[in-house]
Formats: C-alpha cells, sequence, structure tokens
C-alpha cells in the first residue's frame, strides 16, 4: 500500500534531541589535553550541523597557535567514545517528543543527521524511537553531506516518496533540505520541533 502522506524528515542534532552541548562538552574535554579549547558560543556559532573532520579543520585555523588537521584528528576516536557512553544514559528524547513521534506515526518518517550511525543508532534503540523510523541516513553513509541535498534525496528514495517536509535547525541543513526540494521547518530550539510540527500539519 503507497502512503500518499508527506514524509517528514527529522535533523537528530538539535531537533529531535539538544545533544550539541553534550558534544561540545566531550570536544572540550578529549582536546584540553593538548591545550586546545572553543567556547560554547563559538562552537554554536561555527560549528553547529557540519561534520567533525570540518569542525577540527576549522577549530585547528581559530587556534593560538594554529593546529592543523592532522595533529587533532586523532582526538576523534576518544570523542566519539565519550559521546556515545554518556548520550545512551537516557533523557535525550523528551516525552513530548516521543509523544508527537506516535502522533505522526502514519506519515513516512526519517532521520537524517551528518553524525554517524555508531554514534546516533544506539540513542535511538535507548530512547525507544527508533522503530518510529521507516529510513535513517547518516553521515558515514552518504558521499556528499549537509549542505547537500544529498542526505535528504537518500531519505525520500528509501521512504520511496519525492515529497517531504524536513525539521533543520542549522545553516547547512536548511540548505539541504531546501536544494532536495523539501518543505522546511526552520527550528530554534529542540524543545519547540512538537509545536511547530503540529502546526505545520493542522494538529491540535
Amino acid at each position: 500500500m503507497i502512503n500518499h502522506l508527506k514524509a517528514i524528515l527529522f535533523d537528530f542534532d538539535g531537533v529531535l534531541a539538544d545533544t550539541e552541548p553534550l558534544h561540545w562538552r566531550c570536544w572540550s574535554d578529549t582536546l584540553a589535553p593538548l591545550g586546545v579549547s572553543i567556547s560554547w558560543e563559538n562552537y554554536q556559532a561555527h560549528c553547529v550541523g557540519i561534520s567533525d573532520r570540518e569542525f577540527l579543520e576549522q577549530l585547528g585555523r581559530i587556534s593560538t597557535p594554529p593546529r592543523t588537521l592532522d595533529e587533532l584528528w586523532p582526538t576523534y576516536p576518544l570523542k566519539k567514545k565519550l559521546f556515545r557512553e554518556r548520550a545512551t544514559s537516557g533523557g535525550l528524547v523528551t516525552a513530548e517528543v516521543k509523544k508527537l513521534l506516535n502522533e505522526v506515526k502514519h506519515h513516512p518518517l526519517a532521520v537524517v543527521t551528518s553524525s554517524s550511525r555508531t554514534e546516533i543508532e544506539p540513542i535511538l534503540q535507548k530512547e525507544e524511537i527508533l522503530s518510529y523510523f521507516g529510513a535513517a541516513v547518516y553521515g558515514d553513509e552518504v558521499a556528499n553531506l549537509k549542505p547537500h541535498p544529498e542526505p535528504y534525496l537518500t531519505a525520500l528514495n528509501r521512504l520511496g516518496t519525492t515529497q517531504g517536509i524536513v525539521l533543520e535547525d542549522s545553516g547547512p541543513g536548511k540548505e539541504s533540505a531546501r536544494a532536495a526540494g523539501c518543505e522546511l521547518i526552520e527550528v530554534e530550539r529542540a524543545s519547540d520541533v512538537p509545536r511547530l510540527l503540529r502546526q505545520h500539519l493542522g494538529l491540535k
């Protein structure tokens, strides 16, 4: 049976879950022994919605003294390990978001993230929401990350549709959604997602 309802595509970090502060703390703890630091303000302004490799390249350029990607990249496995340990303790996805997913489960749903499968899938499982999604597109599964349209086009293709509504908080993510021809709901805070999506769909 074909589902004629529009697909709803969720970014993960900052949309389904407010994980950016946790990413920042994990990077801060990982990089501190090297004498490299980044403020929360700088992280929010420059490092949300990009790949970890791009993040380290940017951070290296603004560090004093500047650091190369080759110097910083070896810290990535430790950061991933810290994030996985802390993120899978539960409580990252609110009860309100879980209720929303249950309300819209008759739509084709997907999660589309620039983070890797090993980072995000265990969280979706721990939060008991993975089963809601007919597709999941992770950053390590596509040739081109956001702002390229490939991640969202891949999700639409896996769901068997060409029409989607995207919830995104980052600049690159919004560009990706628009380039994929999707309707865009711009998110400032993860806590706004239930209200914004219900509004968009005309739900009470």
